[in-house]
C-alpha cells in the first residue's frame, strides 16, 4: 500500500498539518500508521468527515451557521493562535480595550489570579458591550481564587440581571449574555438562569472559538448529568469540526473527555485526551483549567502530569487549592451540597474514585501509589469527613 506523509494529507484535504495529527491520534483516519512522532496515510484514504453534516453529530452541531462578529467577547478564546505564540499574538493587536481584555484572559488562563483582576476591573464599566461582559466573566472567576467572594457574586449576579433585561428583538446581546450566563452557572455545577434560551438559540451565532467553548460548557452540563456518552458526542463532533486549532476552548473540550471517560472507566482514551490538553496548554502556560477540573479528572493528574512534570503539577495543584475554596464558597451554600473542603488534593481523588466503586486495588494501579497509600488516604478523607463508610463518600464528591 502507498502511504504519504502529514504535510501531503494537509494539502490534500486543504487543512493544518496539525488537524491531520490529531485526526490520526484520535483514530479518525483509516490505516494511518505512526512512525516516530508523525503519521503516514494511505494515499486513498478519505477526508475524515464534517461533523455538521454527520447525521449521528448533536443536533446542535448540525444547524445552519450564520455567526455575528464580537470582536471584544472572549477574543484570545476566540483566536487560533499558534501554541507557544499566545503572548506574541496579544503583543501584535492594537492597543485598547480589546488588547487588554485579552491580556486579562491569558492572565487567567495561565492562573494568574490577581493580574487577571487588575486588567479585567478596569473594563467593568466600559461602553463596549462584548469587553464588559467578558470582564465581569474573568473577574468573577479571578475573585473566586483570591477568596474575594462577594466580588465574585457580585458580577455573576450582574451578568444574570443583564440577561433578564435583554429581549428578544435583540438577538446578538442574547446570544453574548447566553453566552457569559451559561459558562458562570455551568462551571459552578449551578442551576442556569432562568431566562437562559436553549443552545440552539444562540450558538449558531457565536464566531468558531466562542462556539467551541460554548459547546464545552453544554459537554459539561451534559456530564453533569451522568450522560457520558451524549458528552463524548459533543466533545468530538466539537473537536472534530474545526478547519484551525483554537488552543483554549479545545483544552476544555479535552478535559470534560477526560471526565467522561473515567466516569467510563476508559483510562487509556482519558489519558490520551489528557495528554492532547496538556499539549496545547503546555507551550504557553495556559493550566488554569487543569487546576479548576482536578477533581473531576480522577487521579488522572497524578497518574499523567506528576510523574513526568512535577513542578507544572505543584503549580497545577497550587491553583486548584485556591480556586476549589472560593468555588465552594459559592457553589456549596447555593446548592445544598457540602463538597468536602479540608481534604488535600490526593485525599481527594482517591475518595473520588472509591466513591464511584473502585477499588484500591485499582486505585493503586492508576494513579501509581501503593495500596496500603490508597488505604491511608482514603482512611484520613473518613476521618476528617466524620463517616464510617466508602458508600458515605459520594455527599461530599463531585459525582
Amino acid at each position: 500500500m502507498e502511504y504519504i506523509a502529514v504535510r501531503d494529507a494537509a494539502q490534500k484535504w486543504n487543512i493544518s498539518e496539525r488537524l491531520v495529527q490529531k485526526y490520526c491520534a484520535m483514530g479518525r483516519i483509516e490505516g494511518a500508521k505512526k512512525f516516530g512522532t508523525s503519521w503516514m496515510i494511505p494515499i486513498e484514504t478519505l477526508k475524515p468527515k464534517d461533523p455538521r453534516k454527520d447525521k449521528q453529530a448533536p443536533a446542535i452541531l448540525n444547524k445552519k451557521i450564520c455567526p455575528v462578529s464580537y470582536p471584544g467577547l472572549m477574543p484570545l478564546m476566540n483566536t487560533a493562535f499558534e501554541p507557544g505564540k499566545c503572548l506574541e499574538y496579544i503583543h501584535s493587536m492594537t492597543d485598547g480595550p480589546q488588547k487588554q481584555i485579552a491580556l486579562a484572559e491569558y492572565y487567567y488562563f495561565s492562573g494568574q489570579a490577581e493580574k487577571a483582576l487588575r486588567e479585567a476591573e478596569l473594563l467593568l464599566t466600559g461602553a463596549d458591550r462584548d469587553i464588559q461582559l467578558s470582564a465581569f466573566l474573568i473577574y468573577a472567576y479571578a475573585n473566586l481564587s483570591v477568596g474575594q467572594i462577594q466580588r465574585a457574586r457580585y458580577a455573576l449576579t450582574a451578568v444574570r440581571e443583564m440577561l433578564a433585561t435583554a429581549t428578544e428583538n435583540q438577538p446578538e446581546m442574547r446570544a453574548a449574555l447566553s453566552f457569559i450566563s451559561s459558562a458562570a452557572a455551568v462551571l459552578l455545577h449551578l442551576p442556569l438562569p432562568e431566562k437562559l434560551p436553549p443552545i440552539q438559540e444562540f450558538l449558531p451565532m457565536l464566531p468558531m472559538g466562542i462556539r467551541m467553548f460554548a459547546l464545552y460548557v453544554s459537554a459539561h452540563y451534559t456530564y453533569l448529568q451522568k450522560n457520558y456518552q451524549r458528552s463524548l458526542g459533543i466533545v468530538e463532533a466539537t473537536l472534530g469540526m474545526q478547519t484551525e486549532e483554537y488552543p483554549i476552548p479545545s483544552i476544555y473540550l479535552h478535559l470534560v473527555a477526560v471526565m467522561d471517560y473515567m466516569s467510563l472507566k476508559q483510562i487509556d482514551k482519558a489519558k490520551q485526551h489528557l495528554l492532547s490538553a496538556w499539549e496545547l496548554a503546555k507551550p504557553d502556560d495556559l493550566i488554569e483549567g487543569f487546576g479548576e477540573h482536578h477533581g473531576l479528572l480522577g487521579g488522572m493528574l497524578e497518574a499523567v502530569i506528576k510523574p513526568e512534570y512535577p513542578d507544572d503539577f505543584k503549580r497545577i495543584i497550587a491553583i486548584t487549592y485556591r480556586f476549589s475554596a472560593g468555588w465552594r464558597r459559592i457553589h456549596n451554600p447555593d446548592t445544598g451540597h457540602d463538597v468536602a473542603d479540608n481534604l488535600t488534593t490526593t485525599e481527594f481523588a482517591a475518595s473520588m474514585l472509591a466513591a464511584r466503586g473502585w477499588t484500591n486495588k485499582e486505585i493503586s494501579n492508576h494513579m501509581n501509589i501503593s495500596v496500603n497509600t490508597v488505604k491511608w488516604h482514603i482512611t484520613n478523607a473518613m476521618q476528617k469527613l466524620n463517616i464510617g463508610s466508602r458508600q458515605d463518600l459520594k455527599k461530599y464528591m463531585l459525582l
